[in-house]
């Protein structure tokens, strides 16, 4: 399984995880909620458990994935700054095209 994060995001996850409450934690991306063909993703910081696997990103960054998730392979994480602060997290190889944004 694969997950990709952008530079900003990276930075901002080292950031976090830097922060005595996250010691000992790994971030988990998980599926919020599943709209017909493309799936609302989130992130939160965890523990693995045994239904999980962890997950190097291309940025060396640690991810905890529910195994056997399809929603979740390939997920692709990104961070922007401009024109103001968002996250946003798709899944490209699970046909989502369109932007997701936060109102």
């Amino acid at each position: 399984m694969k997950v990709k994060v952008n530079r900003s995001a990276a930075k901002e996850l080292k950031k976090m995880l830097g922060q005595e409450e996250a010691e000992g934690k790994v971030f988990r991306v998980y599926v919020s909620n599943i709209h017909g063909d493309h799936a609302h993703y989130d992130l939160m910081l965890d523990t693995p458990t045994d239904k999980d696997e962890v997950v190097k990103s291309d940025k060396d960054i640690d991810f905890i994935l529910e195994k056997d998730n399809e929603w979740l392979d390939g997920v692709w994480i990104q961070f922007f700054q401009v024109p103001n602060e968002e996250w946003v997290i798709t899944n490209p190889t699970r046909g989502g095209h369109h932007h997701h944004h936060h109102h």
